[in-house]
């Protein structure tokens, strides 16, 4: 399954999420991480220490996806900014500049 806007595919499936039940907001593209990650807090009574390289991995991805959804953000605001500069080039001022102002 492909999400829109992403270059991370799904790649957990709703039944899989639903059986490690995963919460709703934590289905994302790096879901296929957390499943194992929380098996393994589960498995070491989630001391801090353990599950480092799990949590990382996972860490990672999260980061990578929101520096994604950042860029978009930015290209999109750039692409407002454009468009409003053009309108505002095309339209006559409400008060004439005077030659001494």
């Amino acid at each position: 399954m492909e999400v829109l806007g992403s270059s991370k595919p799904m790649i957990a499936t709703q039944e899989e999420m639903v059986e490690a039940r995963v919460p709703i907001p934590y289905r994302d593209q790096c879901a296929h991480l957390l499943i194992p990650l929380n098996k393994c807090r589960h498995a070491e009574f989630f001391l801090p220490w353990k599950c480092e390289n799990e949590r990382h991995v996972y860490e990672k991805c999260e980061y990578e996806l929101v520096m994604e959804r950042m860029l978009q953000m930015q290209k999109i605001r750039e692409a407002e900014a454009k468009l409003k500069q053009s309108h505002k080039q095309g339209t006559i001022p409400l008060i004439p500049k005077t030659a001494n102002a």
